[in-house]
């Protein structure tokens, strides 16, 4: 059985919805340019070849970003295995009740349409797969379509070796445009959070495979 999501989530998941200040701290800082590049936190050490994946340019002040970041004490095969699967995001991603594909094989160019829980601000994504590199471990997808508030939402996801030995660490990015109404503080609250969750549950049924 999944893990349950941590506490705050139930609150967190609101503020998209909200016009409320939020002071929590999160990793997007961004200026105001309209034109510059993010990079994630020197918080742990990614491959120079897949490095490039995690920097998003941010082509508009009303987008964000953020990563995060997940030791997972387990191979990368086993990890691999559960990820790469575009087909079936609902195996570590609480918030998906169904997938379904409804453009290819699960290679590139593949279109899924996902259905979220009740209690988000959505119903439903369509999202394109666009990166699906074995040999280096790396998957992206970009939101297309769909009953949503997360526009041109992009997530880049990688894997590596740790550096002490003891497992695997997973790196997710994104970049996604700031919904009316809200601050980059809020958006960033709230995706984080939806990651978060996600790769804790990931990190969990790896580690404590059936």
């Amino acid at each position: 059985m999944h893990p349950n999501p941590p506490r705050s989530s139930s609150i967190l998941l609101q503020i998209i919805n909200t016009n409320n200040n939020n002071n929590n701290p999160t990793t997007c800082k961004q200026s105001t340019p309209p034109l510059h590049l993010y990079t994630p936190p020197p918080c742990t050490t990614i491959p120079s070849s897949v490095a490039h994946h995690h920097t998003h340019l941010v082509v508009s002040p009303n987008q964000c970003c953020s990563a995060v970041i997940q030791h997972i004490s387990a191979p990368i095969k086993s990890i691999w295995a559960v990820v790469r699967r575009f087909d079936n995001p609902q195996a570590y991603k609480h918030f998906v009740k169904t997938c379904h594909v409804i453009v290819g094989d699960g290679h590139v160019g593949t279109l899924r349409e996902v259905h979220v829980i009740s209690g988000l601000p959505a119903a439903n994504s369509t999202e394109k797969l666009e990166i699906l590199d074995d040999e280096r471990h790396v998957i992206s997808f970009r939101v297309v379509g769909g009953d949503h508030r997360l526009a041109n939402y992009k997530s880049v996801t990688t894997l590596h070796e740790s550096n002490t030995g003891d497992g695997t660490v997973v790196v997710e990015s994104y970049v996604v445009d700031i919904p009316p109404g809200n601050s980059r503080e809020e958006t960033c609250t709230f995706v984080d959070t939806i990651v978060k969750c996600n790769l804790q549950s990931l990190a969990q049924i790896c580690q404590n495979p059936v």
